[in-house]
């Protein structure tokens, strides 16, 4: 019976995954949806506007002229503001709430208008919004129930009584079914973000260390530096000392081994939201963000020096690594990958050429 509850409780609130993974990819479900709520009220000001000028031509809807406009206003006025905001930000969230509410105080303006005419509209609406509502199950339920039960009061005393019965009965059906509609079509949609995410980060991971390869690399530094808000940083371009020679020594399995170990050492000096990963061979770059502080760079450079040659160890004999380090200051100047990289990259050289000193900042 627990596992019954756990079921439907994950249903309503992660669309019928586990916590963790929805909210792995909760954010793209969000930047999904924001395309989507965008057509549609760019669809709705649409329609609205031909049922305006419709009923200024059309006699037996003419009575609904201010509510189309009205309906029309508000629609010009949503699509205005899902373009001052980001994609991933709850306004354009809560923004699709109110959208679904004043549709279905829309239709029950239009069944008010019409008393002895079963509610088509509303019904309509209760099948087709939670469709294109992709969020937690939990309030699109919230938000039916309530417009059904404000439906119905508020028709009770408007309506004959037998169109109201028709209208109680079609109405709780349809709720419930809605309902179920909007789970179904989110448990699919969070699916398929699901496995997207999943193929993504095989594209994107080193298959030996884990870690991030050259075109998630790539990729994520170019969006660093494309980032209007973020406009300091430093990039680490680390290699193993003499990597040939322990592959012509210990052979390749050796030296993979010292790969592995090396990208699991700099795993764990990442703390927050820095860009790790490995470039190729023995190569790694790493990027810290938001700091040009060269003190701090040197610091962390000191660090991952000393605690390779500490805790790397060659095969299973004592001998240790070194590593070398080429450091790339970023001040807001470089506006892609390959200028941030070939500073870090002679910066690197440099390293490598003083056997006293293991890392180097570019000038």
């Amino acid at each position: 019976m627990r596992q019954f509850f756990r079921i439907i409780h994950n249903y309503f609130f992660y669309c019928g995954i586990e916590k963790e993974e929805y909210n792995a990819v909760k954010k793209n479900v969000y930047v999904s949806n924001f395309v989507t709520w965008r057509s549609l009220h760019i669809f709705m000001a649409v329609v609205f506007g031909l049922l305006f000028f419709a009923s200024i031509l059309i006699d037996f809807i003419s009575f609904n002229r201010a509510l189309y406009f009205g309906a029309f206003f508000y629609s010009i006025f949503a699509v205005s503001f899902f373009y001052f905001f980001e994609k991933d930000s709850i306004w354009p969230q809560i923004l699709i709430y109110v959208s679904i509410s004043l549709l279905f105080i829309f239709s029950c303006l239009l069944t008010k208008n019409n008393p002895t005419a079963p509610g088509t509209t509303f019904i309509v609406l209760l099948l087709i919004t939670p469709i294109f509502m992709i969020d937690k199950p939990f309030w699109m339920t919230i938000e039916l129930v309530m417009a059904a039960l404000i439906y119905l009061t508020w028709m009770h005393g408007v309506k004959p009584h037998n169109i109201w019965a028709t209208d109680l009965v079609n109405v709780s059906i349809f709720t419930i079914v809605g309902t179920f509609l909007n789970i179904i079509a989110n448990s699919i949609r969070i699916r398929e973000f699901i496995l997207t995410r999943e193929i993504n980060i095989q594209k994107d991971t080193d298959d030996m260390t884990g870690l991030k390869n050259k075109g998630a690399l790539t990729r994520e530094i170019n969006s660093f530096l494309a980032d209007k808000t973020c406009s300091k940083g430093f990039m680490f371009m680390m290699d193993i000392d003499r990597f040939k020679a322990i592959n012509d020594t210990w052979g390749h399995d050796v030296g993979d081994c010292v790969i592995v170990q090396l990208g699991n050492y700099l795993n764990s000096k990442v703390k927050g939201d820095e860009i790790l990963g490995r470039f190729g061979g023995d190569e790694f770059i790493l990027v810290v963000k938001n700091t040009d502080d060269e003190r701090a760079a040197v610091k962390l450079a000191d660090e991952i020096v000393r605690g390779t040659s500490e805790n790397i160890s060659i095969g299973k004999t004592d001998e240790k690594i070194s590593l070398s380090i080429g450091i790339a200051i970023y001040h807001g100047q470089e506006k892609n990958y390959s200028e941030l990289f070939k500073k870090a990259d002679i910066a690197l050289y440099e390293a490598k050429a003083d056997s006293d000193n293991r890392f180097y900042i570019y000038e």
